[in-house]
This record gives C-alpha cells, sequence and structure tokens, in this order.
C-alpha cells in the first residue's frame, strides 16, 4: 500500500504579477495556490481564475509542513510581520523575491520586531533557480523550479 501524501500548498504572499505566475503555474505544477494579500485596495476585481482561493490574513492559508511561502514584494509595509507570523508556523520553506546583491528589508524589519537571527537566516532571500530572471514569469518559472529542486532534495535548488 502506498502512503498518500499531503498536496503540496504554496502561498503566495502579496498580489503582484509574480503571485499571478506562481498561481497560474503552481496549479499545472500540482500545487495548491492560495493568495494571502492583507490589503483589499491591492486586489484589482474579483479573485483570478488561477489559484484555489484568496485569503487576507496568513492564518488562514492554513500553512503547515507541506506547504511553501513566498512574499512576492519586498517593498511592502507588512513584510515583517507577515514574516514573522510565518515563521511562528510550521511552513516547510519561507522566502520573500529581491534582489540578491542586497541586504533585502525584511531583515531590519524583523530585527525591529525582536525576531532571533536564527529564525530570520529561515528566510529564503534570494529564492529560486539562478537563471538572471527579470520578469514575474521568468521569476515565477524560477522560483518553482527552484521549490521542487528543494523538495527532491536536488541541488538545482537556491545556490547563487
Amino acid at each position: 500500500m502506498t502512503e498518500q501524501m499531503s498536496p503540496r500548498r504554496l502561498v503566495a504572499v502579496f498580489a503582484s504579477p509574480t503571485a499571478e505566475m506562481l498561481a497560474r503555474f503552481g496549479i499545472e505544477l500540482g500545487f495548491q495556490v492560495v493568495l494571502v494579500e492583507p490589503d483589499p485596495t491591492q486586489l484589482q476585481g474579483p479573485p483570478r481564475a488561477h489559484g484555489d482561493r484568496t485569503v487576507s490574513d496568513l492564518r488562514a492559508a492554513e500553512p503547515d509542513e507541506h506547504t511553501d511561502v513566498l512574499l512576492t514584494d519586498h517593498h511592502r509595509p507588512e513584510i515583517g510581520t507577515l514574516l514573522r507570523e510565518a515563521l511562528a508556523g510550521r511552513s516547510r520553506w519561507i522566502g520573500i523575491v529581491g534582489n540578491p546583491r542586497h541586504e533585502g528589508p525584511h531583515v531590519a524589519a524583523l530585527r525591529d520586531l525582536g525576531v532571533p537571527a536564527e529564525q530570520i537566516a529561515r528566510v529564503h532571500r534570494p529564492v529560486g533557480l539562478n537563471i538572471g530572471s527579470r520578469t514575474p514569469t521568468e521569476i515565477a518559472v524560477a522560483v518553482l523550479a527552484g521549490l521542487i529542486a528543494d523538495r527532491n532534495g536536488r541541488p538545482g535548488g537556491f545556490a547563487f
């Protein structure tokens, strides 16, 4: 008898073009995709058809040990609060997009909230395979390929 695995879940935090591409491709790759957008003014119209659901709170996305959480915008003021919440949960993997040549603003935001350095180090940045991604579509492809490699214990993962 084969042991049934829990479904893979991808939580894309913040409505963005990258989140849209993660949802489109993620569903095709077998992820349950949840968009978390805490600011309803950022949602343009009804939720798109590419994704299982949209919620306003990370806890409502029900992250567990089969969940990968990715913040798709590093300029939003909520990054510290949302990452602290993700770190307190059971998510398998947590990351935030951004330029690998600069320290991410999430580091200072988490420090300011009193998050210990070992917890801050759990946040992956950069994310995805190092393919020189520039567009939201390329970023989504790189991230999803990296998550699959990481999940399967393959070296393609996140080395830069």
